[in-house]
């Protein structure tokens, strides 16, 4: 049976701990690296969400301004409205006390 040398042994676990941790290094930077472009992208999809709600809003006024609301948007706008004034009668009454 051939035996290796315990130093021998033992510079090979250390070699291969070595490449562990040099791989572990990489890893945690390329881990870091894609947690902090997901964040960016959540971000942007934010913003894309916002600005789409914004458009959306911006189209059912201009409906709403030239009369060409039918039916169920009629009433989603009219409910959006009330919503509104609701919220804006809140912060009066805040206001006023």
């Amino acid at each position: 049976m051939n035996m290796i040398p315990t130093a021998e042994h033992i510079a090979r676990v250390a070699g291969k701990v070595a490449k562990l941790v040099k791989d572990f290094r990489n890893l945690r930077k390329e881990h870091d690296k894609l947690k902090e472009e997901l964040i960016k992208r959540k971000e942007t999809e934010e913003n894309l969400k916002d600005r789409c709600r914004m458009l959306e809003n911006q189209l059912n006024l201009l409906k709403a301004t030239s009369g060409q609301l039918e039916g169920q948007e009629r009433k989603d706008l009219e409910k959006q409205l009330n919503h509104y004034i609701r919220e804006i009668d809140k912060c009066i009454s805040l206001l006023g006390q």
